[in-house]
C-alpha cells in the first residue's frame, strides 16, 4: 500500500481556517480599520504613480518604464492576500478553500518573485546608465527593456509552479487551523497527514535562490555604481546619483530584510507572532512606503505626480460648475 492509499480512509481537507490574530472584537474592529487604511492608500499611492508614469512622455524611458511595472506589480502583489485578510478580521468564521489557498499561496509567492527580478533589473538599469552612459541608449532599448520586464513576469510565475503543484498532490486530513494570517508554507507543511522533506526542501531552496541570487546581483551592482559615483567630478552629478540610487536601496532594504527573516532561515523556528508580523511588513507595509520613497526621492516622478493631481482638480472643477466649460 504506498501513501497515498493509506490516507485514503481519511476525511480529506476541503478548507482552512486562517486563524489570523486572536483577539477581541474591538481590536480587531481598530485592526481592520488601520489595514483598510493602509491597503487603499497603497493602492491609490502605486495606482498614481502608474498613471502619472503612464500620461507623462518625456518618461517613457527605461527607468521610469521599470518603476512603472514596479508600481503596478505592488497593487496586485498587495491584492493576493490584503483583502481575504480584511473579511477575516469582521468573519467569525475565517475559513479559506483548499483550493483557495493554494492559489493565494501561489500568486503571493509567483508576484513576489516577479518583484526580487524587477528590482534586481532596476539595479541593472542602473548599473548600465552609471558605469556604462556611452553604451546605455543602445544597449537598454525600448525593445530590450520591454523584453527584460516580460523575463521577470513570466520567471516569477513559473518558479513556483512545480511546488505548488507538489503541495497539491499532499494528504492533509485536519486539522485545519493556519496558525497564519496568509496561507504559507511552513504551517501548510505542518498540517500534512505525512511528512515531504522534498517538497519542504524545494520551496525552502527556490526562496534562497530566489532572494539571495538577486540580493547579491543588486549588491554588486550598487557596489559598481558607488565606485563610479565617487569617481565623478562634479558634486552636483554625485549628488543626483545618489539620490536616484538611495531611493531603490531604500525599497530594496525594506522588501528583503522582512523577506530573508521569513523564508530564508526556517530552521531558526520563528514563533507564529514573528510569522505574521514580518508577513504583513513585506506584504503591506512596504508597498505603502514605496510610492512614497520615489515621490520623495524622484523630482521627475514628483512633478508627473503634480501634473496628474492638477489635471484632476481640474476636472473636479469642471464636474462641480459645468459653467467653466461655457466660459471657456
Amino acid at each position: 500500500m504506498n501513501a497515498s492509499e493509506s490516507y485514503s480512509s481519511f476525511a480529506s481537507v476541503r478548507e482552512f481556517i486562517l486563524l489570523g490574530f486572536s483577539c477581541e472584537w474591538k481590536i480587531r474592529i481598530l485592526l481592520f480599520s488601520l489595514f483598510t487604511t493602509t491597503y487603499v492608500l497603497t493602492v491609490t499611492g502605486n495606482g498614481a504613480i502608474v498613471c502619472a508614469l503612464w500620461c507623462e512622455w518625456r518618461l517613457h524611458i527605461p527607468m521610469y518604464i521599470f518603476l512603472e511595472n514596479f508600481s503596478f506589480l505592488e497593487i496586485w502583489y498587495v491584492s493576493s492576500t490584503v483583502p481575504k485578510m480584511l473579511v477575516n478580521f469582521l468573519s467569525d468564521k475565517k475559513t479559506i478553500s483548499f483550493t483557495g489557498c493554494l492559489l493565494q499561496f501561489y500568486f503571493f509567492f509567483s508576484l513576489g518573485t516577479s518583484e526580487c527580478f524587477l528590482l534586481a533589473i532596476m539595479a541593472f538599469d542602473q548599473y548600465l546608465a552609471l558605469c556604462h552612459p556611452l553604451h546605455y541608449p543602445n544597449t537598454m532599448t525600448g525593445h530590450f527593456c520591454t523584453k527584460l520586464v516580460i523575463i521577470c513576469w513570466v520567471c516569477g510565475f513559473l518558479c513556483f509552479l512545480i511546488p505548488i503543484v507538489f503541495i497539491s498532490q499532499m494528504p492533509f486530513c485536519g486539522p485545519n487551523i493556519i496558525d497564519h494570517v496568509v496561507c504559507d508554507p511552513g504551517p501548510l507543511f505542518a498540517l500534512a497527514c505525512a511528512s515531504a522533506p522534498t517538497t519542504q526542501q524545494l520551496c525552502y531552496t527556490l526562496s534562497s535562490l530566489v532572494i539571495f541570487g538577486n540580493l547579491l546581483f543588486i549588491l554588486g551592482s550598487y557596489i559598481l555604481v558607488l565606485l563610479a559615483v565617487l569617481c565623478m567630478p562634479s558634486a552636483t552629478g554625485r549628488h543626483k546619483d545618489f539620490s536616484t540610487c538611495g531611493s531603490h536601496l531604500a525599497v530594496v532594504s525594506l522588501f528583503y530584510g522582512s523577506l530573508m527573516v521569513m523564508y530564508v532561515s526556517p530552521g531558526l523556528g520563528h514563533s507564529a507572532g514573528i510569522q505574521k508580523v514580518a508577513t504583513l511588513f513585506y506584504a503591506m507595509v512596504t508597498q505603502l512606503f514605496n510610492p512614497l520613497i520615489y515621490s520623495l526621492w524622484n523630482k521627475e516622478t514628483k512633478a508627473a505626480l503634480r501634473k496628474v493631481l492638477g489635471h484632476l482638480s481640474i476636472i473636479q472643477d469642471i464636474l462641480d460648475d459645468p459653467s467653466i466649460i461655457r466660459s471657456v
